[in-house]
């Protein structure tokens, strides 16, 4: 780590601080010598280190105020792991700073090791956990995913997206279009049941553990539509599925679901077409999220993956004519894929 880092040193201290009496309390013996070495970041401004010594390892979160805030990860994983999702164990925490340290759940996402060979095995352990999660009591212990929120998300498309990527600035009759797209995607997500959501249960946040998955990045946890997080999960930013399979993995959500008593819309035709029009709010807050963080953050790699949510709404409006207005708004903007970052 460069000397300049001055978090990075604060972190050291820190941990020469508080692992001496985690490991009297563990009955772990005296800290060992330890490696500290870059675990993994992603696309916020955290940052994850393995601590490593004599034969243990340990992830230090670095979650730099006040850009990030821990707590909701500490709340959500409290949550998570009494309901029984394999999530990682907060050993010491200083919320005020942003450091925690973390049970380490492996060194493989899925995103990693799955493959058109073992999906359905480990999508099958992705979904026991799923409906294990979604079972937890959480209606006031969490934000609502209300209609700010979906209107707040949905916004990112043509701000960063169509205005800050594309130059695009949508006149009147394509306002109005927008605005009728945002209705009817916002009153879907708000006429379905509402569990515990992870918001992105995906195989980037899921690890090859024991008991798998082990669950991670789970701190923007809220309280809504039953549909999100399965859709997310086969409809991810970095690895697509043929649409059959995705469609009898759905089919076998619905059951598994409805046989742990979580409630859902009417029939499995309602709620594939819950899960289209999830995943296409989905999509369109992801796209302007990835121009953001390209403009905003200095990462333009994720608008590399924008074309797969295109693709992904694109299969939707074939077969939702009630989203043809969204095809029209669409169809009227510049050619994408010839847009530089």
């Amino acid at each position: 780590m460069p000397d300049q880092d001055v978090r990075f040193q604060l972190l050291q201290g820190w941990l020469e601080q508080c692992l001496p009496a985690l490991f009297a309390a563990e009955g772990w013996g005296p800290v060992p010598n330890a490696e500290l070495t870059p675990a993994s970041s992603d696309a916020s401004f955290r940052r994850y280190f393995r601590w490593q010594g004599a034969g243990r390892t340990l992830i230090v979160m670095d979650a730099p105020p006040p850009q990030e805030d821990c707590r909701p990860f500490v709340k959500v994983a409290g949550m998570l792991a009494a309901a029984g999702v394999n999530v990682p164990r907060i050993l010491a925490a200083d919320v005020e700073r942003g450091f925690l340290l973390l049970d380490d759940l492996g060194r493989q996402t899925w995103l990693e090791v799955l493959n058109a060979d073992n999906a359905d095995g480990l999508f099958e352990q992705a979904l026991q956990a799923l409906v294990t999660l979604q079972k937890l009591p959480v209606d006031g212990q969490l934000p609502p995913y209300d209609d700010a929120l979906l209107r707040r998300e949905l916004q990112l498309f043509p701000d960063w997206y169509l205005q800050r990527h594309l130059g695009v600035e949508l006149n009147a009759a394509q306002q109005a279009q927008w605005q009728q797209v945002c209705d009817l995607l916002v009153d879907s997500a708000l006429a379905q049941p509402r569990v515990l959501v992870h918001r992105d249960y995906m195989p980037r946040n899921l690890m090859l553990s024991a008991p798998n998955p082990g669950v991670l990045d789970f701190q923007d946890a809220v309280h809504g539509p039953v549909s999100y997080d399965v859709t997310s999960l086969f409809k991810d930013a970095f690895l697509s599925w043929p649409e059959e399979r995705v469609l009898s993995w759905l089919q076998r959500y619905w059951q598994l679901a409805g046989e742990a008593g979580i409630e859902l819309p009417a029939d499995f035709a309602a709620f594939h077409r819950a899960s289209d029009l999830m995943g296409v709010q989905r999509h369109l807050k992801v796209i302007g999220i990835f121009a953001r963080i390209c403009h905003r953050d200095g990462k333009p790699k994720y608008l590399g993956d924008v074309p797969r949510f295109f693709t992904y709404i694109e299969a939707v409006l074939a077969r939702r004519p009630e989203l043809a207005v969204l095809g029209e708004l669409l169809a009227s903007l510049p050619q994408r894929e010839n847009q530089p970052a």
